[in-house]
C-alpha cells in the first residue's frame, strides 16, 4: 500500500464496509443492531467519516465476522484501472 494518511485509510475502510454491507443486502440498521448498537449513527457516520468518525479495530473485527469476509478486505483500497 502506498503512503497514505490515517484519514485516507479511514475513508477506504468506510467505503469498503459500505460496499461489502450492500453486497450482502444488509442495511446500516441491521449491521448496527448485530454489532450491538441501537441506532445507525455509528455505522452511518463511520462509513462516510462524518465529523472524523471512524471504525476502531474491535468494530472492524465484528463487521468482518458479521459480513463473513476477511478483515483485510476492509483495509484494502479498490484497484483502479
Amino acid at each position: 500500500m502506498e503512503n497514505i494518511t490515517p484519514q485516507e485509510l479511514y475513508e477506504i475502510v468506510g467505503k469498503n464496509v459500505a460496499k461489502h454491507r450492500k453486497a450482502k443486502n444488509m442495511s446500516q440498521l441491521t449491521l448496527s443492531l448485530e454489532m450491538g448498537y441501537k441506532s445507525v449513527s455509528v455505522v452511518s457516520g463511520c462509513e462516510v467519516c462524518y465529523k472524523n468518525k471512524h471504525f476502531n479495530l474491535e468494530q472492524l473485527l465484528k463487521i468482518s465476522q458479521i459480513l463473513d469476509i476477511n478483515l483485510c478486505d476492509l483495509l484494502t483500497p479498490e484497484k483502479t484501472n
